[in-house]
């Protein structure tokens, strides 16, 4: 069997996975690339050369051409098999292929990636609210293909498609820690669907020994090892340092190195102000937003405009939004970039709109009158737009309350969720 180029990934990754399942299903080769060490050469000057975000999986055909992104590649190799039926036999069902392939990533795929992550604590902290939200999100998800599956062998046509491949290649994960017993006892379609995937002749080998949890993981908080007690003669041994447990090998798992510690920020030189931001954020988070006696009402009571200024953001993309609560989780990792600046910022963002036509827009209180020495701390704070906002004018003032009172709506979009930061930097609310 000729080899249609070289494909980049590691045995445990999911969308890997689903490449090699394609060729084999499709009857063509890929070859495996040799010496291939995660986090190193795919950050190589001549990987990223090819492929320059130094993702995986990643393709180099025999002719040289290179691709990324899990999905075009699939499609690339199912359409070099002689007589296939991966991609649909008409128009009709490649859009049916597209859509089911789309839904795995984005309704079934993100959310349970999101609950890793959250489970791992290494990049994402634990925040038992997103995890539930998330969770929830891929019982949604394992409810619909459960309905579509009632009276149907496969996804999107009569025979097995890239579709089907996908769904399968992502439930597999999720079976090890978030589709445990109980659930899966819930979706005997669905069952049924996978275990008719991965059991073809064809990808048994791919797709391997599933490994089923009995019971959904959940988060373990880092125990902190209590010191036995010595003789108070004998010399007290220094700690040995305990080997770090080896990070599972994951595209998206680069840990961000560790910075040097920064001088002091100029804002806290400026001359000091009797609104306490602190204060505000517990004003915010333990009362009502409009009415009497409510947050905004201690707000403008409160606020220093000379030592304070009130921003709205706009994110410059908007065109590239797709899903909502993606979207959502774009602006919470916003704000987790923020960090730096928690005690000189306050933020109220939210998604506008429904999916494939949203914004994301909001407002920022913060200290002194420029932005940009508050946000510049986030790297992707370019990507959005500051408007300083005169709490005057009607208009923009009625902004600021909608923004924070979550009932904002621009250009007839309304308020689909949003997210705002309390004196931890936890978003008070998710989508829900």
């Amino acid at each position: 069997m000729t080899s249609v180029g070289t494909l980049w990934t590691i045995p445990q990754q999911d969308y890997g996975r689903r490449v090699r399942a394609v060729a084999a299903y499709a009857g063509v080769s890929v070859d495996l690339a040799e010496g291939y060490t995660h986090h190193e050469t795919n950050k190589s000057a001549e990987y990223t050369a090819k492929f320059p975000h130094g993702k995986i999986p990643a393709l180099e055909g025999t002719d040289g051409f290179k691709l990324f992104e899990t999905q075009a590649i699939c499609r690339y190799i199912a359409a070099l098999a002689p007589n296939s039926t991966l991609l649909g036999s008409n128009i009709k069902e490649a859009a049916l292929v597209d859509q089911w392939v789309s839904f795995s990533d984005s309704e079934l795929n993100a959310p349970g990636r999101i609950v890793f992550q959250l489970l791992r604590g290494a990049i994402t902290p634990y925040t038992k609210p997103l995890h539930t939200t998330m969770a929830e999100r891929v019982q949604r998800a394992l409810n619909t293909l459960e309905q579509h599956l009632a009276t149907r062998t496969f996804l999107a046509t009569e025979r097995i498609t890239i579709a089907d491949i996908a769904v399968a290649s992502v439930l597999q994960r999720q079976f090890s820690y978030v589709i445990d017993a109980p659930l899966r006892a819930k979706y005997p379609n669905v069952l049924r669907h996978y275990e008719t995937i991965v059991h073809q002749p064809a990808l048994t080998a791919v797709f391997g020994e599933t490994e089923f949890c009995e019971k959904a993981q959940q988060f373990t908080p880092p125990t902190k090892e209590k010191k036995e007690a010595k003789p108070a003669a004998a010399p007290a041994p220094k700690a040995e340092k305990k080997p770090k447990a080896k990070e599972e090998d994951e595209e998206e798992d680069d840990l961000v190195p560790k910075e040097e510690p920064k001088p002091k920020n100029p804002l806290d030189f400026l001359p000091k102000s009797n609104f306490n931001l602190e204060d505000w954020k517990r004003a915010y988070s333990n009362k009502d937003t409009r009415g009497a006696g409510g947050s905004l009402e201690w707000f403008y009571e409160n606020f220093d405009a000379e030592g304070f200024s009130v921003w709205r953001v706009d994110f410059k993309y908007n065109s590239e939004l797709t899903q909502t609560f993606m979207s959502s989780n774009q602006i919470g990792g916003f704000f987790n970039r923020l960090e730096a600046s928690r005690k000189y910022l306050f933020g109220s963002m939210g998604v506008l709109g429904q999916t494939n036509d949203s914004i994301i827009t909001g407002a920022l209180i913060l200290r002194g009158q420029d932005v940009k020495p508050v946000v510049d701390v986030a790297p992707d704070y370019e990507s959005y737009e500051y408007t300083r906002l005169d709490l005057s004018n009607a208009e923009q003032k009625a902004f600021f309350e909608g923004a924070l009172a979550w009932d904002l709506e621009v250009d007839g979009k309304k308020w689909v969720d949003g997210k705002n930061v309390s004196a931890s930097f936890q978003c008070r609310s998710f989508l829900c």
